[in-house]
């Protein structure tokens, strides 16, 4: 798309002339949809600048394209606002039509009588103005792609709890499926409680764990290995008869891996192993 200079400058002209009613009745519309979300102060200072964004097009040396060289404080200033309400939770739909309602406005002006504005300059307006909507969807779409995928980051580090159960004995309790980036992420943070704490057993508890096919296995024999590679002993408790079952069915072989039934008695092994001598006390000497 390419603006002549002589309509961009007519068009800016127009803007430029009723900037004041444009931006207030720009405000009022987006605030009806809106809801109230944001207060009025704020919405009219972003819609002044889009409108700078706009009037920027319009004025710079250039062909009047979103993409084009002079269009850069155009592009910064829509950027900054679809980063914003991507962040806020506005949706796509309500970023993009926030730029496409100065052109409502601007032909109920003429309509109006209070301006006039020739029907190919409109169509040029509502180039330019589309040109920038689509511009602000695909920023908005990119910045909730990157937000996406930094709470999907924060999920994995929360659902791979490391936890020290005794002096020398870490625990993973993994629940739900294990896929591959999940199973990088307890394997770093396994290996760094390992340095952190110095303990000498890891237990990894598969008790959440719903199914445990050949992939599975494979990325628990890994981060195993990996911690045996750190000094550390490792134990695999939370075998169900069902995943047992499966296990002898796939072939996988965990070799001369400690595994347990449950996580008690996982930890009562890794106990003993560490010269703890564990002993069941009575109810009189519990009394006593």
């Amino acid at each position: 798309m390419k603006v002549d200079a002589d309509a961009r400058q007519r068009l800016s002209a127009f803007l430029g002339a009723h900037e004041d009613s444009i931006v207030r009745q720009w405000t009022e519309m987006a605030a009806r949809t809106l809801r109230g979300r944001l207060t009025n102060v704020e919405l009219t200072r972003q819609v002044r600048d889009v409108f700078g964004a706009l009037q920027g097009l319009l004025t710079a040396d250039g062909d009047g394209q979103i993409a084009g060289a002079e269009a850069g404080e155009s592009r910064a200033a829509l950027a900054e606002l679809s980063r914003a309400w991507a962040r806020q939770g506005f949706t796509p739909s309500e970023t993009a039509s926030l730029v496409f309602t100065v052109k409502e406005v601007v032909l109920g002006l003429t309509e109006a009588g209070q301006g006039e504005l020739a029907t190919t300059d409109f169509l040029l307006l509502s180039l330019v103005v589309d040109d920038m909507g689509l511009f602000t969807f695909e920023t908005y779409t990119k910045t909730r792609e990157s937000v996406i995928a930094d709470q999907t980051e924060q999920l994995l580090e929360l659902s791979t709890p490391v936890v020290k159960l005794w002096d020398g004995v870490v625990a993973v309790p993994l629940v739900g499926t294990l896929d591959s980036a999940r199973a990088q992420v307890v394997m770093e943070k396994l290996l760094q409680t390992l340095v952190d704490t110095g303990s000498a057993f890891a237990i990894v508890d598969i008790t959440g764990v719903p199914a445990v096919d050949t992939q599975v296995a494979q990325h628990i024999l890994k981060t195993v290995v990996a911690a045996r590679l750190m000094g550390a002993e490792c134990i695999i408790s939370g075998i169900r008869p069902q995943i047992a079952q499966t296990v002898v069915a796939l072939g996988i072989e965990f070799g001369d891996i400690v595994t347990k039934s449950n996580l008690s008695d996982a930890l009562l092994h890794a106990l003993r192993a560490s010269g703890v001598e564990v002993v069941r006390r009575s109810g009189r000497d519990r009394a006593l």
